[in-house]
C-alpha cells in the first residue's frame, strides 16, 4: 500500500521569527519512503537538520516578516494492515525495564503522575497487569472524554482533562499517558499521521493526531486512546513524554498560524513498466 502524507501551513509574522518543526516522517519509517520528505518553505529560507534528544528529526530556520509558508509531502510505503493487537504481553516490574524506557514513567509538562496517582491506582490498581491493564485505561479515558475542536486548549493538563472531560486527541494521550506511567508501565507520546483507510464515510477533516506507546513484553506497542480502535496508516513523526517534547512547529516570538492543511491518504499502486 501507498500512502501520501504531507500539510500545508501559513503562518503571518510581525518580525523575523526562529522556529522549530517536527514535521518529516519518523526515521524508523525512512525505509518505507519513496523519496525524502524535504521541508519547502515559501519564501525560501536556510534551513538546518537535527535529532533531538528522542531521536526524532527536527529542522530550524529563521521566518521572515510577512506571510509564510511550511510544506511537506511523501509518499510512504505500508504493509496496509491493521495496528497489532499482543494481549498476552507482560508488564516488566521497574528494576527490570530497560534504561531508556525509565524516562516514560516520571512526570513531564502536561503529564503530572503526582497529582493522578492516587486515582490511577484507585481505578485500575486491580486489575490484570499487562495488556488488559493499558486497554482498560484507553477504554475508560475513551469514554470520559468528550471530543471536540472547539475544546482545544495548548495549556491543558493530563489532570485538567481528568476533571473536564473534554479536549483534543492530544488530551485523551496525556491522560492515558499519565494513567499508565502511574501504574508504572513507561509511556510515551506520539503525534504524527493516522488515516481512515479501512473505514466507512463519511470522513472528518484531516489533522495530525495523537496518540501513545506503551513499553510491554520487551518491545513498544501503539495504543490510541482517542479513536480506541486499531487503524491501518499510522505513519509516526516523533515521540516524547508529552505534548511540549514534540511540537510540530515552534515559534520564538509572537506568530499567527492562519491557515493549514494535513491530508494522509491511499495513493495508487505504481505500474510497473512494460518490458520491452
Amino acid at each position: 500500500m501507498r500512502i501520501k502524507v504531507g500539510c500545508h501551513l501559513n503562518f503571518e509574522f510581525p518580525q523575523p521569527t526562529p522556529m522549530i518543526v517536527l514535521l518529516s516522517v519518523h526515521y524508523s519509517r525512512v525505509s518505507d519512503l519513496e523519496q525524502p520528505d524535504y521541508i519547502i518553505t515559501r519564501p525560501s529560507v536556510p534551513l538546518e537538520g537535527y535529532r533531538d534528544s528522542f531521536g526524532n528529526w527536527c529542522c530550524r530556520f529563521v521566518a521572515p516578516a510577512g506571510h509564510f509558508e511550511i510544506l511537506t509531502d511523501a509518499v510512504v510505503r505500508d504493509s496496509g494492515e491493521w495496528d497489532m493487537a499482543t494481549h498476552d504481553a507482560v508488564q516488566h516490574p521497574v528494576e527490570q525495564l530497560p534504561t531508556d524506557a525509565i524516562q516514560y514513567l516520571l512526570a513531564s509538562r502536561y503529564c503530572e503522575t503526582d497529582r493522578l496517582m492516587d486515582e490511577a491506582w484507585r481505578l485500575f490498581g486491580n486489575m490484570p497487569a499487562g495488556w488488559a491493564r493499558v486497554q482498560a485505561i484507553c477504554d475508560y479515558v475513551h469514554d470520559l472524554m468528550t471530543f471536540g475542536y472547539e475544546y482545544s486548549r495548548p495549556t491543558r493538563t493530563a489532570y485538567e482533562a481528568y476533571f473536564e472531560r473534554r479536549g483534543v486527541c492530544r488530551d485523551y494521550a496525556h491522560l492515558a499517558v499519565t494513567f499508565c506511567r502511574c501504574l508504572n508501565i513507561p509511556t510515551r507520546y506520539c503525534t504524527g499521521y493516522i488515516t481512515d483507510i479501512g473505514l466507512p464515510p463519511p470522513y472528518e477533516a484531516m489533522d495530525f493526531a495523537a496518540w501513545m506507546e506503551v513499553y510491554l513484553g520487551g518491545r513498544w506497542h501503539v495504543f490510541d486512546p482517542r479513536n480506541n480502535a486499531p487503524r491501518i496508516g499510522r505513519i509516526l513523526v516523533a515521540h516524547g513524554r508529552d505534548a511540549a517534547d514534540v511540537p510540530l512547529t515552534h515559534s520564538f516570538g509572537p506568530s499567527i498560524l492562519s491557515k493549514f492543511t494535513v491530508w494522509a491518504e491511499e495513493v495508487a499502486p505504481l505500474v510497473a513498466a512494460a518490458s520491452a
